[in-house]
């Protein structure tokens, strides 16, 4: 049992666990309502369109967090007010937003020397270099993020399912949009460090889609997304160690994984039930 305790004898992988986990709990509470609504444009869109605040941020010497939330505010506006153009479909805003920031981004750091560097540490982050303040930073956003998935809650529901009768309630179906946004940012912001902007999807929308077949409430997605996060963190921080590949990149391709064994066993299941409903009417035929 040694090859599966001696990694997290280790402070730094201690460290890039107990992160992994935070962000598997933040990105379950946002990721349960991408998945739901459709919405993995919109998160890939968006976290990619932080490139341009962290690479301003890293020219100028400044915070790489606050440059992401900046951007983030940014493209959270902007998909809020192109969403409201009746001419423009969303995904039309949602794809210029996403080249323009990009493009914005990778011009502002091609002014920088370390170009290189800055960006392949953008996109693929560094879970094993978490440290205690971003443990501390994680456990804020976790709790902002548990903050709004409960305010918002009922008014994310209508919204998911039937707009037109979020309005009807009175649930303010414009500004409930504009939170959920804010919510997702907030999981993409907490998590680019950690997994980097490519990956994060990964741990996004991954756990949320694989625990879809076994939940039976939206709650009950959430629970199953974060515990499979979780696992997914552990398990490729372990493989991670053992066959020397990219830490980041292994959580998010193990998420993936889970996913598509999740499905398999349920594709497998209903199978078998179908057999087993149709054999006694063939018995008594």
């Amino acid at each position: 049992m040694e090859w599966l305790t001696d990694p997290f004898q280790v402070t730094f992988v201690q460290r890039a666990l107990w992160g992994g986990m935070l962000v598997s709990v933040i990105c379950a509470l946002a990721g349960t309502w991408v998945v739901l609504r459709g919405m993995a444009f919109l998160g890939d869109a968006m976290s990619h369109g932080l490139l341009p605040g962290v690479a301003l941020a890293a020219l100028l010497g400044g915070n790489l967090l606050v440059g992401a939330l900046l951007s983030a505010l940014v493209m959270t506006a902007g998909v809020t007010a192109l969403g409201r153009t009746p001419k423009l479909s969303q995904d039309t805003g949602i794809g210029l937003l996403f080249v323009g920031m990009l493009s914005l981004g990778v011009i502002i750091v091609s002014r920088s020397q370390s170009f290189a560097v800055d960006l392949t540490g953008f996109l693929f982050g560094d879970v094993l270099a978490v440290r205690e303040q971003d443990l501390v930073l994680l456990s804020v956003a976790l709790l902002l993020a548990l903050a709004v998935s409960v305010l918002g809650h009922r008014a994310f529901l209508a919204l998911a399912f039937d707009p037109r009768k979020a309005s009807t309630l009175g649930l303010r179906p414009r500004l409930a949009h504009a939170a959920l946004l804010g919510l997702l940012a907030l999981a993409i912001v907490a998590s680019f460090h950690i997994v980097g902007t490519l990956l994060v999807l990964g741990l996004l929308i991954a756990p949320p889609a694989a625990a879809l077949p076994w939940a039976r409430s939206v709650r009950g997605v959430m629970t199953l997304a974060a515990l499979l996060g979780a696992t997914a963190t552990f398990g490729g921080l372990l493989l991670s160690w053992h066959l020397s590949t990219a830490a980041g990149a292994t959580v998010s391709a193990l998420a993936v994984v889970l996913f598509f064994l999740s499905h398999l066993v349920s594709a497998f299941r209903h199978h078998r039930r179908a057999r087993l409903v149709g054999a006694p009417a063939a018995a008594t035929d």
